[in-house]
């Protein structure tokens, strides 16, 4: 499908691709890991063609169509987002354009014997075998599978666009290429818009499509659920494995450490042969073994042992003081937006050293709470909180609200005090950002250290409490393995909002599942709850479809309503124009039995033909008007 060959790529001198070579095959789904800075997006960019590169060459298969998942989003904002998701068929939307302007020059006009009316109906054959052969009459029911598996409800469909935050479009987006399939699916962090519901769908999607998929994530059970195939960069090269990531990364310790065995091996025999070597040299009888050895020496082929990148981030978080033993109370706690509302009396009580996630689908307000607690918006009911308790929060923008202007050391500055001051550089340092890096704007900073930046900027509060929403946002799987164990140790009291199953698995205890605007309690890992929340569903399921059986309602089909409108304005159409090819039938029929003309034989049965297809598309009508009505 695609070929890269001897592909080079330097910056400003430094080296981050160096001859690399690589295939990718239909079926692949390749997981594109290493550390932040490695290359990841922009060998993306390169596949895409979005990217240039000093040497090398790609090969691509003919007529082979990539996709590519881009963080740039440009939305029409009159679009709704039924129409925006839509997009992804705008071949079809043109054939039905084309195929609404010929129905209705045929219902105005009546000269139905001309060339060009002839033309119309001929344009309307082919426009209708076209539309039939791209399958059009299913696309719409396709973009609403897509869009509710993305966490949208039908009541979401005709909401502007405009009233989207910058992640419900980038959830649009991935729709859209999605609903594209595309021979090459690019997806650069699909998964960091996506609550735990939704990557569970979009997992059970990708395995299940025939397209080749590169894709770049930190979520490590994502990975191991999705991938069959891992491509590690790492210092410019890389190493390929048909593997997923877990399996991947047990097998590269297993060949360092045959690399190792064989190395120290090979260094034994290269110092007893450069002695021997050494030994001859000195004897002119023995010279001539002496120049064996050398040759032989020469041509021996050094074993190389693969590289890891060992530059690790360094956290720990201290607890200021000791709190009570009550950290927070909320009592009938409730929250609306307009008429929107996201909490309705909500009660709850957290104690010391709770380690809590607050996990449910976007918009059921894990995040909306999380700012009650802190205090940054208004709500109804009572949340207090404890004797001593303090609150460090890191906010799911976080990394965002950083001014630009700033260097890194300004940024810690603003929040450092004159008894943390001195531990600005140690810090920076612990967030891999040393030496000059200090001195570097904020705006030059990719995503995963401006992550970073705002995790150290952390460490100069005093809390006993911390809150972080989506905290693993743009950080390598090596980075969010070191905040996992650094919150594991915390003795303090912790809520984490993440999506990240691997990651809130051996952390956190208890689980606040927000949905229908309630907060439910559940005590457990987020993989117990998992396993409980899917036996729920079922058992949802399951009591619903008795419930529908003991109704005797039939099911109906996904998108009925745009499907049928469309097609009952078609038949519609037809209907207005055969009625008046038989109304014009009917008047040369009845002249020609006054004049007793027997040569009308032909005409009589395409009068009755006509006649018979109008039943038909009145009885249709009829069906799809009673479906529409129910």
């Amino acid at each position: 499908m695609l070929h890269v060959n001897d592909l080079s790529l330097s910056f400003g001198g430094e080296t981050l691709f160096d001859q690399l070579s690589f295939k990718l095959s239909k079926g692949d789904r390749i997981g594109l890991i290493g550390k932040n800075g490695a290359g990841k997006s922009t060998m993306l960019r390169i596949l895409n063609g979005d990217q240039s590169y000093n040497s090398g060459s790609i090969s691509l298969k003919k007529e082979c169509s990539i996709g590519m998942l881009k963080q740039d989003v440009d939305f029409k904002d009159e679009h709704s987002i039924f129409d925006e998701a839509c997009l992804a068929f705008e071949d079809l939307m043109e054939i039905e354009t084309k195929l609404e302007e010929i129905n209705k020059q045929l219902a105005e006009r009546e000269d139905y014997e001309s060339e060009s009316y002839e033309k119309l109906l001929i344009d309307l054959s082919e426009y209708q075998q076209q539309y039939e052969l791209k399958d059009g009459y299913n696309y719409q029911a396709k973009v609403e599978k897509i869009l509710k598996g993305l966490g949208f409800t039908r009541e979401d469909f005709n909401r502007p666009t405009s009233e989207l935050s910058g992640g419900w479009r980038m959830r649009i987006e991935l729709a859209k290429l999605l609903l594209q399939e595309n021979d090459l699916l690019l997806l650069d962090e699909p998964t960091n818009h996506l609550d735990i519901e939704s990557i569970i769908w979009f997992e059970n999607f990708l395995k299940e499509i025939a397209s080749c998929v590169v894709l770049v994530s930190h979520d490590k059970q994502f990975l191991d659920n999705v991938t069959n195939r891992t491509i590690e960069l790492s210092f410019g090269k890389i190493y390929d494995y048909n593997k997923p990531y877990s399996e991947f990364k047990k097998l590269r310790e297993e060949i360092q450490e045959q690399q190792i065995a064989a190395k120290k091996n090979q260094d034994k025999e290269i110092e007893q042969t450069q002695k021997l070597i050494d030994k001859f040299r000195a004897k002119a009888n023995k010279a001539s073994m002496a120049q064996s050895l050398i040759k032989k020496l020469e041509k021996t082929e050094r074993i190389q042992v693969d590289q890891d990148d060992e530059n690790l981030m360094k956290i720990s978080f201290n607890v200021s003081h000791q709190p009570g033993k009550v950290i927070m109370k909320a009592d009938e706690v409730a929250k609306s937006f307009g008429d929107k509302k996201v909490l309705n009396e909500v009660s709850f009580t957290i104690d010391r050293g709770n380690k809590i996630a607050f996990v449910g689908q976007n918009g059921q307000g894990k995040s909306t709470l999380a700012k009650i607690i802190i205090g940054e918006i208004q709500h109804k009911g009572k949340l207090e909180l404890g004797h001593n308790v303090e609150i460090g929060y890191f906010a799911q923008d976080q990394a965002d609200h950083l001014n630009e202007r700033l260097t890194l050391m300004e940024t810690m500055e603003e929040v450092a005090t004159e008894r943390n001051h001195y531990k600005i550089r140690d810090i920076l340092g612990s967030f891999l950002f040393s030496g000059d890096d200090v001195f570097k704007p904020v705006k030059v900073l990719s995503g995963g250290e401006r992550n970073r930046l705002a995790l150290a900027k952390l460490m100069l509060m005093p809390f006993n409490t911390l809150i972080m929403d989506e905290p693993t946002n743009h950080l390598d799987i090596t980075s969010k393995n070191i905040l996992k164990q650094a919150l594991q140790n915390f003795e303090g009291t912790l809520i984490l909002i993440s999506h990240d199953r691997d990651f809130l698995q051996d952390i956190v205890q208890v689980i606040y599942e927000f949905r229908d605007q309630q907060v439910k309690p559940f005590l457990g890992t987020i993989n117990e709850y998992l396993a409980h929340r899917k036996m729920e569903s079922m058992r949802e399921v399951e009591a619903s479809s008795k419930a529908k059986k003991k109704r005797k309602k039939k099911a109906k089909p996904a998108n009925v309503n745009i499907q049928d409108k469309k097609m009952l304005d078609r038949i519609e159409s037809k209907i207005a124009k055969n009625e008046k090819l038989l109304e014009k039938k009917d008047k040369e029929l009845a002249k020609a039995y006054q004049e007793n003309d027997d040569n009308n034989e032909n005409e009589l049965k395409k009068y009755k033909k006509l006649k018979k297809e109008q039943d038909e598309l009145m009885r249709e009508w009829e069906m799809i008007a009673e479906r529409l009505e129910e």
